[in-house]
């Protein structure tokens, strides 16, 4: 045997340096561009705005229908009587959800007694005065919001957008 050979603990040194040098240089480039942070849970389409009521021919109780953000999907907006959480018009007490219950997407009805809407394919029930909260029943989801802007002069109420998914739909906006 000669003496040009590396020896073992030789070769794993300088192997093993090669490896830690090749792997900070891909690791932490010297030119590297920061990364571009995508917001991945906004909607890319924007929602229409499409009027809803007037302030004034709502009355407590009383369930007013109609369809956001496309003729596919029935909506509910309702006068509670008293000031709620995202609540629209004079008072901040009218608020607006889907009529699909996240369970199977049965209609739900809105019982004025309880403030709740219900489904009555499954008994879901949801609290209108919480943001649609799931109180009881099958559903694993909330109730989508929609939400409402109101214009003090003229004292219409519009459906402006959605808080939570619709069911069925892979993106509210089609």
């Amino acid at each position: 045997m000669s003496n040009d050979c590396v020896s073992r603990r030789t070769f794993l040194k300088i192997g093993g340096s090669s490896v830690a040098a090749t792997a900070a240089v891909i690791v932490h480039p010297a030119n590297a561009a920061p990364a571009q942070v995508k917001n991945t849970g906004r909607t890319l389409l924007p929602y229409p705005s499409n009027p809803v009521a007037s302030a004034s021919q709502m009355t407590v109780g009383t369930p007013l229908q109609f369809s956001y953000p496309d003729a596919s999907s029935p909506c509910l907006a309702v006068k509670l009587g008293t000031t709620t959480l995202g609540g629209v018009g004079p008072d901040h007490d009218i608020v607006a959800y889907s009529m699909m219950c996240t369970h199977m997407g049965c209609p739900v009805a809105f019982d004025a007694k309880t403030n709740t809407f219900k489904c009555g394919c499954h008994y879901s029930m949801f609290d209108a005065e919480k943001g649609g909260q799931m109180i009881a029943g099958q559903a694993t989801e909330d109730l989508p919001r929609i939400r409402l802007s109101y214009d003090e002069k003229t004292g219409k109420i519009s459906a402006t957008g959605i808080d939570g998914m619709l069911y069925g739909r892979q993106a509210n906006v089609l």
